[in-house]
């Protein structure tokens, strides 16, 4: 088996530094947010599958998106991020557009050149007008035609738990309820979870979350059931895209070095890989993504660090600190006697 590089050593293999034996080939998720189309199936499927509560249904706001981040009763959830920005290629149905989303003046202006002479049927796409019953108030997209159409895209991505190859919140829970599976990924067993909360902020991404009722801390498994039977995450089952990509690590990693290279060749030169590099904070992710855009408008932190990762040099530090100590005070002790 291929281990990763990381800073904790050369040959960081998290199932194995867990005990783990013989274990099978480490799984995770690759998702490529270039082809998500927000339907939201990853969310209902995770809820039916793992019987994860209702979390409300308000829309929030913004967009379609009614969970707003992760939680203890949100393991996946679908982002739906607005830009003013054009669409570029990414709409079937315009013709002679620039390949992939910008924000260039030039790709303004061919958008502009473009929509005149683009033909629009609009029944296929859903794109006919329709009266919604109330006013718009100029919000970007609410113009139902062509042309306003093109005055902003969607940044759609699912996101989920990390499963780090270095997990904080694995580091400091005191009672063992979070371990580390022979996959190498990371859960929580709820019944041994006494709700303290130092996950909570062990972790890096601010996955993890405790519920209101009973305090215990609840997250992403990766469906480690279905993975003991055999089968994929309930995720990636549903997705109809399969922007949620399933399997093992190393070769969803080759897979998505692929699909950047495809898109920047396209000319989406903004596509990027995020939590793949097992050199970063976290030693690389279980679950990583494909981009478009900087982490940080996913809501994602743009070098996120493990909080544990310094936690050896600190204790030597402190154990050198209070040797000092006893010393000077023993000095002092001593000097005071003889006086």
């Amino acid at each position: 088996m291929r281990h990763e590089q990381s800073f904790y050593g050369p040959l960081a293999d998290p199932a194995a530094d867990a005990g783990h034996r013989d274990h099978p080939p480490r799984m995770g998720f690759f998702t490529d947010t270039s082809i998500c189309i927000g339907c939201k199936a990853c969310e209902v499927a995770c809820k039916e599958w793992n019987n994860v509560p209702e979390d409300g249904l308000d829309l929030l706001g913004m967009s379609f998106d009614n969970t707003g981040m992760l939680g203890a009763s949100s393991w996946r959830h679908v982002a739906f991020i607005e830009q003013q920005r054009p669409l570029g290629d990414q709409d079937a149905g315009l013709s002679g557009l620039p390949t992939g989303p910008t924000g260039t003046d030039a790709t303004a202006a061919a958008v502009a050149d473009a929509l005149p002479a683009a033909e629009r049927g609009g029944g296929d796409l859903g794109t006919a007008p329709v009266h919604l019953g109330f006013p718009s108030f100029d919000l970007p997209g609410a113009a139902v035609g062509a042309e306003g159409r093109t005055d902003f895209r969607w940044l759609m991505s699912s996101d989920v738990c990390k499963h780090c190859t270095h997990a904080g919140c694995l580091d400091v829970c005191p009672t063992g309820a979070l371990f580390r599976t022979e996959f190498g990924t990371v859960v929580v067993q709820e019944d041994i979870c006494n709700g303290c909360g130092y996950c909570v902020s062990g972790c890096p991404y601010g996955v993890i979350d405790r519920r209101p009722d009973d305090g215990r801390a609840w997250k992403c498994t990766l469906c480690y059931d279905r993975l003991r039977g055999d089968m994929e995450p309930a995720c990636a089952q549903a997705c109809p895209t399969k922007s949620i990509q399933f399997g093992r690590l190393d070769e969803l990693r080759e897979r998505a070095a692929r699909r950047v290279t495809e898109l920047h060749e396209a000319g989406v030169g903004e596509a990027r890989l995020y939590g793949h590099d097992p050199q970063d904070g976290v030693g690389g992710d279980g679950a990583f993504f494909l981009l478009l855009d900087q982490p940080e408008v996913y809501g994602l932190p743009p070098d996120p660090v493990v909080p544990t990762r310094d936690l050896a040099q600190m204790w030597k530090y402190a154990g050198m600190a209070a040797s000092a100590l006893l010393v000077a005070s023993a000095t002092a002790f001593v000097s005071g006697g003889r006086r």
